[in-house]
């Protein structure tokens, strides 16, 4: 049987069991008339984009944290959000915590008046655009109260994606449960439904990202910024399950701020592009369950950067297919939990990501980033093994940084995307998550979502995605290509790249989570062993439709 023919009965009997569960529910209270959308809490950044630092311009930074760990987790149950398999029963509980589920912020200015912009990344899955502007609401109303002469450019949630944090998104809480129960309901127009999310742990999450806002904005101060970026090469990432996709940014992006005060702490701004997805999953040998709540390598970043003195501040990339790999960091080691590779994995990126621009002298002096009897234990564990140590700093080579004029420009922009996924419609109509559905007058649904463009400096330059971004769409790749793509055509808008520049970043999970954003060119439901992620989308037009608003905000700033 041809590899097409197959690929089409597969979506044809996927979109059957689809359509028999959700195709006959009834529209919610949740839903409106596009016509009748109304735009609310929403910023449009920086009005002028400025060239050139203003005349007193300073960076200006703050920055806070806060655990949102449930305190309660014993006594209630908590999901947690990222997977639903048969290895958890379908019910993925949290029974343990490992470490921390946290909110990092900044607060951001370069002083020239245009305002404030403010960056909370929360340890999860995903904060859909609907609570994120429920945050922005809270946050705002006490603004005005406590800061009348200040203004604010924007306010911005980003999430980790760790897939062992609590469900904030709803699609992970007792899915298939909810949805059989709910949709009972929905056929009888009964639309007492049952949340996705819980409703009070996202009360409290709400309350705490407004609070940590506020405690960054506190915190700001007047200071330097410092760049550096470093390839670190394929050893750390993987790309093995959309194989279509051959765009990888393998890079670290480090901005390092450093205060006037000498007394006050430095903050290391990263960027760093991998699914944070391994402490979630149960073992092979049944002794680790995976239901043990952790920042996964995030976390353990950040603590090693933080031994180091630092503040630290996270943004995720293009993460569509991109997990972490075991690289240079498991020569040969073996672990009861999988939350140990995590902590391995993010001991070892912390360690490079201090690392940038030191040499190897520097490097084997410090012995938070050299530990020379953790490399005798390492060294012998992998032999026993049968394996061969790899330093993480074997042939090192350290990257310059360098100082950043204070220039902070950023513009969002609301983006309308087809709804063209009947799950995705009927995850709306059974109220699973906090998304805002609108119906055209021809039937048709969409919501609407952001993306974001930032200039910090003179040549830094980001692109803010609402979801698992693929990295074609930053580079390009085999996937925008006829020879490539599923469907033998082409893709016919530019990437990120095309149109900003070959050295713009992306921070993914920008203000929404519509999950993966592919190119429309090679979207199938048809094969889930290399396009799984289709059925975690919108549907075939979010790749057009994000980067269509791309487009527009490079006209806008033209």
């Amino acid at each position: 049987m041809k590899k097409e023919t197959q690929t089409k009965i597969i979506e044809g009997a996927i979109n059957g069991v689809v359509n028999a569960l959700f195709g006959k529910l009834n529209d919610g209270p949740n839903f409106d008339l596009l016509e009748n959308y109304k735009t609310e809490n929403f910023f449009e950044g920086t009005k002028e984009f400025l060239e050139k630092p203003a005349e007193n311009a300073v960076w200006q930074l703050g920055y806070a944290s806060v655990d949102l760990t449930p305190k309660d987790y014993k006594e209630k149950n908590y999901y947690m959000g990222g997977y639903i398999s048969p290895d958890n029963k379908f019910k993925n509980l949290i029974e343990n915590v490992v470490d921390k589920m946290q909110g990092r912020a900044i607060a951001v200015s370069d002083n020239s008046g245009r305002g404030i912009s403010l960056f909370c990344t929360v340890d999860c899955i995903g904060i859909t655009n609907g609570d994120i502007r429920e945050i922005r609401a809270i946050f705002t109303e006490e603004f005005k109260k406590r800061y009348p002469e200040k203004v604010l450019a924007s306010v911005n949630v980003c999430s980790t994606h760790t897939h062992s944090c609590v469900d904030t998104e709803g699609l992970w809480t007792d899915f298939p449960g909810k949805i059989l129960r709910n949709r009972k309901k929905n056929l009888k127009k009964n639309f007492d439904l049952e949340q996705g999310t819980d409703k009070e742990y996202m009360n409290f999450l709400r309350k705490a990202v407004s609070d940590t806002f506020f405690a960054a904005i506190e915190n700001m101060c007047d200071g330097e910024m410092y760049f550096a970026q470093k390839n670190i090469g394929e050893d750390y990432f993987r790309n093995t399950n959309r194989p279509s996709a051959t765009g990888l940014v393998t890079d670290v992006t480090r901005l390092r701020f450093v205060p006037s005060q000498k007394t006050r702490k430095e903050t290391l701004i990263v960027n760093f592009p991998a699914h944070p997805d391994v402490a979630g999953l149960p073992t092979s040998d049944g002794n680790g369950t995976g239901r043990e709540l952790s920042g996964d390598y995030v976390y353990y970043m950040g603590e090693t950067i933080n031994k180091a003195g630092f503040n630290f501040m996270f943004f995720n990339g293009a993460i569509c297919a991109i997990y972490s790999d075991r690289g240079k960091a498991l020569d040969g080691h073996t672990f009861a939990h999988r939350y140990e590779q995590s902590i391995r994995y993010g001991v070892e990126v912390g360690r490079i990501t201090l690392a940038l621009d030191k040499t190897l002298d520097e490097i084997k002096k410090d012995n938070l980033l050299y530990d020379e009897e953790e490399i005798r234990r390492d060294t012998e564990k992998s032999k026993a093994n049968n394996a061969e140590y790899t330093l993480w700093c074997e042939n090192w080579e350290p990257v310059a940084e360098t100082k950043i004029e204070p220039i902070f420009n950023i513009r969002l922009r609301e983006v309308n995307v087809p709804v063209t996924s009947t799950l995705m419609v009927g995850v709306g109509k059974l109220n699973i998550a906090n998304y805002k559905m609108l119906k055209d007058k021809n039937g048709g649904y969409s919501m609407f979502t952001e993306i974001g463009f930032i200039e910090i400096g003179e040549n830094i330059k980001v692109a803010m995605v609402p979801g698992e971004f693929c990295a074609d769409l930053l580079t390009g790749g085999a996937s925008l290509k006829a020879d490539g793509a599923v469907t033998k055509t082409d893709f016919n808008y530019p990437t990120v790249r095309e149109l900003f520049g070959d050295d713009t970043i992306a921070f993914g999970l920008s203000n929404d989570e519509i999950g993966y954003i592919v190119p429309d060119n090679d979207f199938t439901m048809g094969d889930p062993g290399s396009h799984y992620h289709e059925l975690v989308s919108l549907g075939q037009f979010v790749g057009s439709s994000i980067m269509k608003g791309f487009v527009e905000i490079k006209k806008e700033l033209q």
